[in-house]
């Protein structure tokens, strides 16, 4: 699990929006309960945001160099598809 979370160079930041207590985010939680001191302990020097918001639609939003952002929706997702999606933001470039 650590290699799958060794961000791409040209990534400068990965934002987690979703509700707090909303069931559509309920696997957006357990991910980040799970994944996120993972990715921290791999990428120190990148910002990883959790935004919390009542009513929010779950998505993760990938930064990258030059300002070009990438999104995904992660509404309806299990925890391991979520987790292939948001290995998949962090480790392409744009």
């Amino acid at each position: 699990m650590a290699a799958k979370y060794a961000f791409s160079q040209t990534l400068k930041e990965v934002r987690f929006l979703f509700c707090q207590t909303g069931e559509h985010s309920g696997a957006t939680r357990s991910f980040l309960a799970r994944a996120y001191p993972t990715m921290k302990k791999n990428n120190p020097h990148t910002p990883i945001m959790i935004r919390e918001a009542a009513g929010t639609q779950p998505r993760v939003y990938a930064r990258y160099e030059f300002g070009k952002e990438k999104s995904e929706s992660l509404a309806g997702l299990s925890d391991k598809e979520i987790e292939s999606k948001v290995t998949e933001l962090v480790k392409s470039g744009i």
